[in-house]
């Protein structure tokens, strides 16, 4: 953790909070899966983890990137197999209408991670139209604007029970 931020800290002109943030909330997200991959799912806990279908790394069945060209939801809650958690992403079998699928999910492509039964609720936000126009605006003594994001905490209304 130390050497991430000092990844964050190093050579630049100030702090870049943000990206650390975002490496902190998903070295959480990391950690928490290794525990459900080894020991299940406490309790009522589970999750909704919404991910980036385009990012590299994400591997889905060609229907269901069909479906989701965009974005997809993914619940992790009765029925999981092969939960596999690396530095990177996480891989895991879901049931798709009585049709197992594996998934495989980089930490990067993490849009939103919500676990309702706590009210517990992470959010990634990417701002890359801004960033095209910080480039362009770029002069030749300007350093270029590593890409900014930032972190949220998600609203649960959406997913609470009526």
């Amino acid at each position: 953790m130390l050497a991430e931020l000092e990844k964050g800290c190093s050579m630049a002109k100030s702090i870049d909070y943000g990206n650390l943030m975002h490496r902190a909330m998903r070295g959480l997200i990391q950690t928490v899966l290794k525990d459900v991959a080894a020991n299940g799912l406490p309790g009522a806990h589970h999750f909704f983890i919404t991910f980036d279908t385009n990012v590299a790394g994400v591997k889905i069945a060609d229907w269901l990137h069909a479906r989701y060209p965009e974005e997809m939801t993914v619940v992790i809650q009765h029925w999981f197999e092969n939960l596999i958690v690396t530095d990177d992403g996480f891989s895991v079998t879901l049931n798709f209408g009585n049709n197992p699928e594996p998934l495989v999910i980089p930490f990067d492509s993490v849009r939103t991670f919500v676990d309702p039964s706590v009210e517990f609720g992470l959010r990634f936000e990417t701002h890359e139209e801004e960033d095209d126009e910080d480039e362009e605006d770029d002069g030749p003594d300007d350093d270029p604007t590593p890409p900014h994001q930032d972190a949220q905490i998600v609203r649960l209304d959406k997913f609470r029970k009526q």
